[in-house]
């Protein structure tokens, strides 16, 4: 999966289609994404131990990595990713369009 925590991204389809935000957990064995903010459900809540505070809590759940695609550094606009090898041997993932760093 090409979409680690930390890439700002832009949702492509569903509910939420051109928010933007920053990937909070990636989950590659599922193939799916967190967002900060995208995809936000309100969840009932008991009170346990560790968080004695029941209720209705705002709880962000999981997108298919297909969903979102990673904003440029450069012009902020969606973009593929793609890999080169460094001199030292080192994976680096680039941008597409600009060819710039991730």
């Amino acid at each position: 999966m090409k979409i680690h925590k930390g890439d700002r991204v832009v949702v492509l389809s569903g509910k939420d289609k051109g928010l933007e935000g920053v990937v909070e957990r990636a989950m590659p064995a599922k193939g799916k994404v967190i967002v900060e903010g995208v995809n936000v459900a309100r969840k009932h809540q008991a009170p346990t131990r560790q968080d004695q505070q029941g209720g209705i809590i705002d709880k962000a759940m999981p997108l298919d990595a297909s969903n979102v695609a990673v904003l440029s550094p450069e012009d902020g606009r969606p973009t593929r990713v793609g890999y080169r090898i460094d001199d030292n041997g080192q994976k680096i993932r680039i941008c597409k369009r600009t060819g710039a760093d991730l």
